[in-house]
């Protein structure tokens, strides 16, 4: 049991970065808006939660401009994409 709570990750005990993760592990990318929106958080509760996830680099942004609007996009990395796969799989087997 202890070996399945080990492997449990920090960074995705929070609601809004577990879900910014499976939003993003289940698309190649989303934009600030669209996960803004299928989340339903603020402007600034998001951008923290990614800044955290960036700072573990599980995400990475791309910026753009369309029809003179900035587009800011966001992708998991493949060490992202790893440790949440991780992290399920021992949620996964706490549950058996």
């Amino acid at each position: 049991m202890k070996r399945i709570l080990n492997n449990l990750n920090k960074a995705f005990e929070n609601k809004t970065r577990l879900g910014i993760m499976a939003v993003l592990v289940a698309n190649e990318y989303i934009d600030f808006n669209g996960l803004k929106d299928l989340l339903g958080v603020t402007d600034g509760n998001l951008a923290s939660h990614i800044k955290h996830l960036e700072k573990k680099k599980y995400v990475r942004f791309s910026k753009e401009f369309v029809d003179r609007k900035p587009k800011t996009r966001y992708f998991a990395t493949e060490e992202g994409r790893t440790a949440f796969e991780q992290h399920i799989k021992a949620i996964e087997q706490l549950l058996k």
